[in-house]
């Protein structure tokens, strides 16, 4: 099967059900929260279920791909996307809203295990590498999109997700048409109904990185953009250009697969954490200066892609036999170190400072530098 034509429709899927039907929302809860009138509790309880629902969905996705194959939980995570954005679009009331976000939230954890699956199914094996890391940095794409319809469309919300709705359809369309049916000119066996973490060297390690590295990551995720509007002076064009920053450098991450090509998964592991705890750490120091804020966005949105790029590589190093198995767990295990780290989050930013909040987090993500891969592997 040809690169492009499963790269460039799964890289489309992940920017849709990341970008726009999970990450968009913060951008525009503000106007959402005027428009239903929720308080700061139903907020945040609607908002955590994005987190919910893609911790349920990750473990649904990998267990169904293992034993059926990509595609069905490939086209759930397309429709998931349609239908949830598509609720909140057109939500009356707090309630329905909720049923939006679950299945908004739900499409991620859907789309990541069997994409793959179906990489290892019909790429060839020196092209996989890339072609994952690729896929994932569909995010990017998302997120930046996603920032430019914020500034331009966050008065008209209903509008906005109805866009991002249909164009969900149309990617769903796309997938549907590129992923084969069964398991038609695999380059390798499908090996079902392989859940075992037995015999998977470096697995500990990978569980210890993933979660370390969710829990440094979350203050950034969470708060970033709060932050800098609160200790800068910064307008909505300042403040959407900050998110669109993360997301513009974030599509560099696509380039982790070269980056280990050419020194390693192990180094590559140090450079990407290096950079997310030192994205993090500098934050504080730049915030009454946009054009600092920026690069401390730009390294955080390229480090966050690559490194997610990097633990999918290593994932799949790890679970040989199962693909989906080897993305699904260290990204679950990333966002519950996210939830973890979200939630205390708030109490070290209310006790101390968000300056302190940062700085924390980012000697968290230093630590993460030494629970890495201690084989060297090479794509």
């Amino acid at each position: 099967m040809k690169f492009a034509k499963l790269v460039l429709p799964g890289a489309s899927m992940i920017a849709v059900t990341y970008g726009f039907a999970r990450f968009s929302y913060g951008l525009l809860l503000p106007d959402i929260n005027q428009s239903l009138g929720m308080s700061e509790l139903v907020s945040g309880l609607i908002s955590s279920m994005f987190y919910l629902a893609y911790c349920f969905t990750i473990i649904l996705s990998t267990v169904v791909t293992t034993k059926e194959g990509p595609r069905k939980m490939i086209s759930l995570a397309g429709l998931s996307a349609f239908v949830g954005m598509l609720l909140i679009a057109i939500s009356p009331n707090t309630w329905i809203l909720a049923l939006g976000v679950l299945f908004a939230g739900g499409s991620t954890g859907l789309a990541s295990p069997p994409f793959g699956t179906a990489i290892s199914l019909w790429i060839k094996d020196h092209q996989q590498g890339k072609a994952n890391t690729w896929v994932n940095s569909g995010t990017s794409i998302g997120i930046v999109l996603s920032g430019i319809g914020a500034y331009f469309l966050s008065p008209h919300w209903r509008i906005t997700y109805c866009f991002y709705a249909i164009l969900a359809l149309l990617i769903w369309g796309w997938n549907s048409r590129s992923i084969p049916k069964g398991l038609a000119k695999s380059t390798r066996p499908l090996k079902k109904g392989i859940l075992s973490f037995r015999g998977a060297d470096g697995v500990y390690a990978l569980i210890a990185a993933s979660v370390t590295l969710g829990f440094s990551t979350a203050t950034y995720w969470t708060f970033s953009r709060s932050y800098i509007e609160v200790a800068g002076d910064f307008n909505e064009w300042l403040l959407a250009g900050f998110w669109v920053m993360i997301g513009l450098f974030g599509i560099l991450g696509g380039f982790s697969g070269s980056l280990i090509e050419k020194i390693g998964l192990c180094f590559a592991y140090k450079v990407a954490s290096l950079a997310i705890a030192c994205s993090s750490i500098m934050l504080p120091f730049t915030t009454g200066n946009w054009l600092m804020s920026y690069v401390s966005a730009g390294l955080f949105g390229c480090a966050y892609i690559g490194l997610t790029g990097i633990l999918l590589v290593w994932g799949i190093r790890v679970f040989v036999t199962n693909a989906s198995l080897g993305i699904g767990m260290p990204f679950l295990l990333l966002s519950i170190g996210q939830v973890i780290g979200s939630s205390i989050a708030g109490v070290v930013i209310e006790s101390w400072s968000y300056g302190v909040s940062f700085m924390l987090y980012g000697f968290v993500g230093l630590i993460a530098i030494f629970l890495g891969p201690k084989k060297n592997w090479y794509l």
